[in-house]
């Protein structure tokens, strides 16, 4: 009788237990670059907008209930994201290009003077470690941050920022890397893709024919990535040959989502076209037009594919056929402002920020978007232009009497 009393016990301790929030480890949250986690069960999913005050290019990390994300002038935020509302801030004092990792409650975030370590918890920088400008999303494995810097240098530090790897490989790294079976894969702006182990041997290294600002994805024993010559390659990622190529036509400065049931990669170009490609051999399956630059990177959900375009609209494409679900263009067309900022889900709630230094909260699944912050002033320029046209008409006709 008490031995069953004892295991009613532990089995309530484990429920009342909090469950451990998951890591987001790398860039869009993993190596497949899908952006996507599953909400807790009691997590309600509302509308809002939130100003940073300061335009947002990096892509938001979620860790818990919570969302955090990196202005350009440096200012780190902590969103509840069910509310909208500020949970906390933190002036990193540079700026940042760089999107944030969350492990076990400490945030690494890339910056203009390095990469700097923030606790959760005591909402401070507990270390940072000092090198040139950091663009690149770090990643986290086997307990070392790798990141790239400006400077040339594939680094990697442990948990207490000191430096356990350190590889001289060329031009500007400012792609973010992926670490798959001890092996890191990072491109860097002369237009090189690199194999490095985490012994620090080089496995290989391709050439394209210009920088590699797309950062690499890995799926079913390939890496897949895009470069400003215009093409998408997939590579072998033990040799570094090359499985297929395909020809998008302009700049992909946009990184890849793959989707290995469906056997799709996903990625954006500067043409304005976002193509859904086989990942077995580089078949195009479809290609949805903007009219813009499209270096977001796509989040992935069910079936739906949603990414940001230059224009100022948030897509959200039917990923079987590329046919839109529904858009969203929080500037009114007036007002619009380029979404590079690559959204992530959250359950379904899609975040994403841009140009004009808003996060917007939106319900994916039930098409549901916030009240645009810019519809008044819109109207009101719509009023003015009205009035003035009226003083016009009104001079006219004054002098032809």
């Amino acid at each position: 009788m008490n031995k069953n009393l004892l295991i009613i016990l532990i089995i309530g301790l484990l429920c009342l237990s909090p469950v451990a929030a998951a890591n987001w480890n790398s860039f869009a949250g993993g190596i497949d670059h899908n952006g996507y986690r599953e909400e807790s069960s009691d997590f309600v999913t509302n509308l809002w907008t939130f100003n940073m005050e300061s335009p947002v290019h990096a892509s938001p990390a979620i860790y818990g209930d919570y969302l955090f994300v990196v202005s350009e002038n440096g200012i780190l935020k902590a969103i509840d994201m069910e509310t909208g509302e500020e949970e906390w801030d933190l002036d990193l004092e540079t700026t940042s290009s760089s999107s944030p990792i969350v492990h076990k409650n400490k945030l690494y975030i890339g910056t203009e003077d390095g990469l700097k370590a923030v606790n959760i918890n005591s909402h401070k920088v507990i270390w940072d470690y000092d090198c040139d400008n950091v663009e690149s999303t770090p990643c986290y494995y086997k307990d070392v941050i790798y990141f790239g810097s400006d400077d040339g240098h594939l680094y990697g530090v442990n948990d207490d920022g000191k430096l356990k790897f350190n590889k001289k490989l060329g031009d500007e790294l400012k792609t973010s890397p992926i670490a798959v079976d001890d092996t890191i894969y990072i491109g860097s702006s002369d237009g090189k893709m690199y194999s490095i182990g985490t012994d620090k041997s080089k496995n290989w290294e391709f050439t394209v024919g210009d920088e590699i600002l797309s950062s690499p994805a890995y799926v079913n024993k390939t890496i897949i990535f895009g470069s400003s010559d215009g093409s998408i390659y997939c590579l072998n990622k033990s040799n570094g040959d090359v499985v297929w190529k395909e020809d998008l036509k302009n700049k992909v400065i946009s990184s890849p989502t793959v989707d290995e049931h469906d056997n799709n990669v996903y990625i954006g170009s500067d043409e304005g076209n976002f193509t859904c490609l086989d990942i077995r051999d580089g078949t195009i399956k479809w290609s949805h037009s903007t009219g813009d630059k499209i270096q977001s990177t796509a989040a992935l959900k069910d079936n739906l594919i949603a990414f940001g375009s230059n224009n100022g609209y948030l897509y959200v494409l039917n990923k079987y056929t590329g046919a839109e679900e529904f858009t969203y263009n929080p500037g009114t067309i007036l007002f619009n402002s380029a979404i590079t900022s690559s959204p992530v889900i959250n359950g379904n709630s899609l975040f994403f920020g841009d140009d004009s230094g808003n996060v917007y909260s939106l319900n994916i699944n039930k098409y549901e978007v916030p009240g645009s912050t810019q519809m008044f002033y819109s109207i009101a320029v719509l009023i003015i232009v009205i009035i003035v046209a009226i003083v016009v008409v009104r001079k006219v006709k004054g002098r032809k009497k």
